[in-house]
């Protein structure tokens, strides 16, 4: 019995940490969101483990409940495919419309030049920014949907590789490897997205260069784009 346990330990913890590695949407959005919103390291990381916690219970949940009513793995698995196509269709939509938000961001901050004709013939060019025209110097923190919007697609991800590590135990009656293997599944999840996601966020402010500052919401939105693309053509 406590080979069998270890066996499933030592299971549970490498997918975790594999299939987190393998799939960019654990992590991209939040180095990109966290890098364009300017996301202080103690709010990416709340941000970062509450979307882990939440897709990992979203998987947990789904597999107790097969459990409980005796549904066969193979359609266990099929409600997680269609989980994952939710999730990779809001991905698209939110990095989509993100991108194009960004668009309009990038075009405020860049300085543009005006011609203006005066009546006795004389002309003069000036240039002017659309941002700072509308600039309110305000110390209340900007309140943003972005956290919630990520936290409800990552409960609907799926955690396809969970549901058949709950089955063996679950099939055996076993509550206790039960509960440890999916602790482990998740807690090694969690830890393995906050460990890229920060270094990531920690390299990016080191090389990112000054003039793609304004664009880092174009770029944001793009690669959450990418992102949700990848899960629907790769199955990543």
């Amino acid at each position: 019995m406590f080979n069998e346990i270890s066996i499933l330990t030592f299971t549970a913890a490498s997918l975790g940490f594999i299939h987190t590695i393998l799939g960019p949407d654990h992590y991209i959005p939040f180095i990109v969101m966290a890098k364009a919103r300017d996301w202080s390291i103690k709010k990416t990381t709340l941000v970062t483990t509450a979307c882990g916690v939440g897709h990992v219970l979203g998987s947990i949940i789904i597999g107790f409940i097969g459990i409980g009513f005796g549904i066969a793995i193979d359609k266990l698995e099929v409600i997680e495919s269609v989980r994952g196509e939710i999730a990779g269709w809001l991905l698209i939509g939110f990095g989509l419309v993100y991108m194009i938000w960004g668009l309009r961001q990038a075009y405020k901050k860049n300085p543009h030049t005006h011609i203006h004709l005066h009546s006795n013939g004389t002309m003069h060019t000036h240039e002017h920014i659309h941002h700072m025209e509308h600039a309110h110097p305000h110390n209340v923190e900007k309140k943003s949907l972005t956290p919630w919007i990520l936290f409800t697609i990552f409960v609907l991800g799926p955690c396809e590789v969970l549901i058949p590590i709950l089955m063996y135990p679950a099939a055996t009656r076993n509550t206790y490897a039960l509960v440890l293997a999916t602790s482990v599944f998740g807690v090694i999840t969690i830890i393995t997205m906050l460990t890229i996601v920060l270094t990531s966020v920690y390299g990016i402010k080191l090389l990112l260069f000054k003039k793609l500052e304004n664009y880092m919401h174009i770029i944001a939105g793009a690669l959450i784009l990418l992102c949700g693309m990848a899960i629907k053509l790769l199955g990543f």
